[in-house]
């Protein structure tokens, strides 16, 4: 049985790393995965737990044909490993944070992917954004 690609999407502030740090903490045991995205932003910048790689590195991983889904978005490059592949024909459903403008390609790429788009009230929104400077 091969597993599902859940692609989560929304604007930032949404909650999507809280939602992602909960799969992770509270699925131990099932078939569930997050993919850790490759971003070409410095770890020190808070936020998501990712991979930084400096923007030759990603130019370099991405023509090796090292990312199963790539794309570009607010000056930043981001990668998901194409170790998915792997995770996704054991039956793991993999969850992956995605890009909105990338969902038509990831899609393409990943027919029976599963999208979910986190929505946040504007003023719920707006005060996170705040909050986080």
């Amino acid at each position: 049985m091969e597993g599902t690609l859940v692609y989560l999407m929304g604007p930032s502030g949404s909650g999507k790393d809280s939602l992602l740090a909960y799969v992770r903490e509270h699925c131990d045991g099932l078939p569930v995965v997050v993919a850790r995205r490759y971003i070409t932003r410095p770890a020190e910048t808070g936020g998501e737990d990712h991979i930084p790689l400096h923007a030759e590195e990603y130019r370099t991983r991405l023509d090796a044909g090292e990312f199963a889904l790539a794309w570009e978005s607010h000056g930043l490059m981001y990668g998901i490993d194409r170790e998915i592949d792997e995770w996704l024909a054991r039956g793991l459903h993999v969850v992956v944070n995605g890009s909105r403008g990338y969902l038509r390609e990831a899609a393409e790429r990943y027919p029976e992917l599963l999208p979910v788009l986190l929505r946040v009230d504007s003023t719920v929104l707006e005060e996170r954004l705040r909050r986080r400077g």
